[in-house]
């Protein structure tokens, strides 16, 4: 689906992928505004979510080393800490840190949780201890 411009992407995800079951694949209902905004509005600030990532990630590493679901996570989560003011901090790393929990390791779940706690800082003002926020 890499390409597909955002209003057909999220037209397919409301129509065959929210609720559905694909190859024994079973997609969760979401809230459909809720997920429309995250979807779009991390699309319209990706420039600014990418850079408030890029500041966080160590000294050697840069932001196109990462590879394609690690960007997606952290894109989306800094997306949701940066706009979602109604989220709250430790309930929006812990869901990233369990989107993570998918496709990775434990050291890659603390690396997602090391950076959505220092982006949150950075916009929120504000911190969660791992234990809260995915990693007890």
């Amino acid at each position: 689906m890499e390409g597909t411009r955002i209003p057909q992407l999220l037209t397919e995800f409301h129509h065959h992928r929210l609720g559905a079951t694909i190859e024994d694949v079973e997609y969760a209902d979401a809230d459909i505004a809720f997920f429309d905004d995250l979807v779009s509005g991390t699309h319209a600030r990706l420039d600014e979510v990418d850079r408030l990532i890029a500041a966080r990630l160590s000294s050697g590493w840069s932001f196109d080393r990462l590879d394609k679901p690690m960007k997606a996570i952290l894109r989306v989560g800094t997306y949701e800490l940066l706009a979602r003011s109604d989220v709250p901090v430790g309930a929006a790393i812990s869901e990233y840190v369990d989107v993570a929990d998918a496709f990775y390791e434990r050291r890659e779940k603390g690396f997602v949780n090391g950076i959505l706690d220092a982006v949150a800082k950075d916009v929120r003002g504000a911190s969660v201890p791992a234990a809260d926020a995915g990693q007890g």
